[in-house]
């Protein structure tokens, strides 16, 4: 998963008013003071879960006495993590969203849709805050189970996070744009939810349609003017139960929190951060100089460098921007020496991202889990094959175009040097297996096997790679906070969206549709693929299994597809769509991370993908590949 920051902004001096030009400085003070009032508890959180669930697991298997409290308390913490670093992704610009359409424009509107886009945040904000505190206040009737504490406790954090990033909202409005564009972003909007609203007499008789005015056209054109997706998401579904049906505010903050708050999500932030620390820790630079002292010396062996290590990298850190940042930079300068384009370079990266989106402990398959109830240990085992598929598709591109390489100048390490490479990587390349073995045997869960992870990091970095900065780890906390917060708050606002769809009938129309179609199974995996590809190109991967796979799997159950490997055939077409450009956020974060222009990598690409395709349909034919090993 990846994350866009927004694009340039105007200055917010230009074309100002001489009062607020005179707010500016007051504003940015404000903005640092909430930033750190922010990010000091959320890194210290991120530290409180992995030594909640490190004691859980020592309790369990080193003293024999589990911590009945340690999940409960866990849980309540997590949900603070993720409001907190929903704050501070809102504060940096991280929330994710697609930019392919308003970063063709001309600077001045594009600088004017960014301000929109945040003035539709707000409106998001400031319309479920009450009903938030709502939430709360009711939950304080709810006692915990294990702590016997008032719930509220930990459902004070939505109205708490929302109040926050409402005030961020705020500064940030104040902040990027000029008195005049900041009016005029805000009438928009607001003269546009207005006009909804004297609608609603019109809409409630439409029954379904309104599902496509609000559910296509309304979070179509928010997405395509680069509203965050998790606000496009809130925003339509807010404007849809209250405009169209009698369901009071607050269930939508119900099932944000009920979205939010699966336990297994807790992956997600100590996968994040373990990937950070494998970067951090030179593990991801020994793994990759093994790699490339067997392969260097082979026409386009770098690149298959390139695969093999982001097939390894992705078995530790779960995450793509992880995995990227962590193999390009080691790769890059060496493969640029020996005659490789920037744009090929930039191309197979992004195409190595989506080919490893299988690869355990990935946070799409931790979703998938979480959201279907598929076993997270299945899902884990059987996305190792499917990762080697597309990776042998891949090679056969570049053996292709390598296949005349000169390397007349590159020498060949000696078996010594690679002795000595495959020693020092040994501690490495063992982590996946580590994670791995954890969960299939039972040692631990999808979420405590990260912070077995975390721990092994630690101990290799200090003790073994001696490279470990003390001073990266704070920013690296709030880092992990910052991602973690903006694909949870996605995560809850379409657990809302797709419960909006549910309880209108959708669902039940789409499973007999997709169950009515001819041909049978493989027809049924070709739509799933197209529509996947779409999806995962306009919404990226997280938010469109959020939305879909509750709808999906169930009528893939029914038309005889096994659910694991429905995941991967969903899982690598999902990948296909979220990095091919135009329109694939992860592409241009492989750009960002390479420091390539984006339009180098657009005809380099095209092979790759048609290389990715072949494999989903691959796997998608044999099911064996998916569950062989289960």
């Amino acid at each position: 998963m990846t994350s866009v920051s927004h694009p340039p902004h105007v200055d917010a001096g230009v074309g100002a008013s001489a009062p607020h030009a005179s707010w500016r400085s007051w504003v940015i003070t404000a903005n640092t003071v909430l930033g750190h009032v922010v990010a000091v508890p959320a890194a210290l959180l991120v530290l409180a879960e992995i030594a909640v669930l490190s004691a859980g697991i020592v309790g369990r298997y080193v003293f024999r006495s589990p911590i009945i409290w340690s999940d409960e308390l866990a849980g309540i913490l997590f949900l603070w993590l993720a409001m907190l670093g929903s704050v501070i992704a809102f504060q940096r610009g991280e929330h994710m969203r697609m930019t392919a359409i308003v970063g063709v424009l001309r600077a001045e509107l594009r600088a004017f849709l960014d301000t929109v886009a945040a003035a539709a945040s707000l409106a998001f904000l400031v319309l479920v805050v009450w009903p938030a505190y709502e939430f709360a206040a009711d939950e304080a009737f709810v006692t915990t189970p294990a702590l016997e504490i008032v719930n509220s406790w930990r459902a004070a954090a939505l109205p708490i996070g929302i109040g926050l990033m409402l005030t961020a909202a705020v500064l940030r409005l104040i902040r990027i744009a000029s008195l005049r564009s900041l009016l005029a972003s805000v009438a928009m909007v607001a003269g546009i939810i207005t006009s909804f609203v004297l609608l609603a007499p019109v809409l409630k008789p439409l029954g379904n349609l309104n599902l496509l005015i609000f559910f296509v056209f309304v979070v179509g054109a928010m997405v395509f003017a680069a509203v965050p997706i998790a606000f496009a998401f809130g925003l339509a579904t807010v404007g849809y139960l209250a405009l169209t049906t009698s369901t009071p505010d607050v269930v939508m903050i119900g099932r944000m929190d009920e979205g939010m708050s699966h336990l297994i999500l807790l992956a997600v932030p100590l996968f994040v951060f373990l990937g950070l620390l494998i970067e951090m820790t030179g593990m991801a630079r020994a793994m990759v100089g093994f790699l490339a002292s067997l392969l260097g010396h082979v026409r386009g062996g770098l690149h298959y460098v390139l695969v093999g290590a982001m097939y390894l990298v992705s078995g530790i850190s779960g995450s793509k921007a992880a995995d990227m940042a962590a193999v390009a930079p080691v790769l890059f300068p060496e493969m640029r020496q020996r005659g490789a384009k920037p744009g090929d370079l930039v191309a197979l990266l992004a195409a190595t991202g989506a080919q490893t989106e299988t690869i355990p402990p990935s946070l799409v398959l931790i979703t998938i889990g979480s959201v279907t109830g598929v076993s997270i240990s299945a899902l884990f085992t059987g996305g190792l094959l499917p990762g080697v598929v597309l990776a042998v598709m891949l090679a056969a591109v570049v053996w292709w175009r390598y296949r005349r390489e000169d390397l007349s100048h590159v020498k060949r390490a000696s078996g010594r040097q690679i002795g000595r490479a495959f020693v020092i990587a040994i501690p490495a390349i063992a982590l996946p297996f580590v994670i791995r073995t954890a969960v299939v045997e039972g040692v631990a869960t999808a979420t405590e096997v990260s912070t077995i992870g975390i721990l092994y990091s630690v101990c290799a970095g200090l003790f073994i790679y001696r490279q470990f900065d003390w001073r990266r780890i704070y920013p690296m906390l709030v880092e992990t906070a910052s991602l973690s917060g903006a694909i949870l708050l996605i995560i809850g606002a379409a657990t809302g969206m797709a419960w909006a769809l549910t309880q209108s009938g959708f669902s039940a129309s789409l499973a007999k549709f997709m169950t009515s179609l001819p041909g049978g199974v493989p027809v049924f995996l070709a739509v799933t693929i197209v529509t996947f590809v779409i999806l995962g190109s306009v919404l990226e991967g997280i938010p469109a299994i959020v939305l879909f796979g509750p709808l999906l799997f169930p009528i893939a159950r029914q038309v005889g597809v096994h659910d694991v490997h429905y995941a991967m055939v969903v899982v690598l077409a999902m990948g296909i769509g979220l990095f091919a450009p135009p329109f694939g956020v992860g592409y241009y974060a492989a750009c960002a991370i390479s420091r390539i222009n984006p339009d180098e990598g657009m005809k380099p690409i095209v092979g790759y993908m048609i290389a990715l395709l072949i494999g989903t349909l691959i796997v998608a034919a044999v099911p064996w590949l998916s569950i062989g090993f289960l």
